[in-house]
């Protein structure tokens, strides 16, 4: 079982990849609003380049159906992403608020 917990413990901080944020390392400039302040700079960008890619196939620009397609769905999977996450938060201030204290 201490090697279970020792092998978790030693996992390397996460990186930031193309499609998912993820939190390097705790410092003072990780706080709440930064963390917020990113993701949802990085919702605005996947559906803004959704939006450019649609706009181009409709004027012909480019021919990739299958990327456009692609990107619309990382796009609308990353909002419903964020919309369900916005819910949870919700529910447990909510839930917070009802607890006697």
């Amino acid at each position: 079982m201490p090697e279970q917990i020792r092998a978790i413990s030693t996992v390397s901080p996460l990186q930031q990849t193309e499609n998912r944020l993820i939190i390097d390392q705790p410092s003072k400039d990780n706080n709440f609003s930064n963390v917020l302040k990113s993701a949802l700079n990085q919702i605005s960008k996947q559906e803004h380049e959704s939006n450019v890619k649609t706009e181009l196939l409709a004027k012909g620009k480019i021919d990739d159906l299958h990327d456009v397609m692609i990107t619309a769905q990382k796009a609308s999977i990353t909002v419903e992403t964020a919309v369900q996450v916005q819910q949870k938060v919700i529910d447990i201030y909510n839930e917070m608020m009802r607890m006697q204290v």
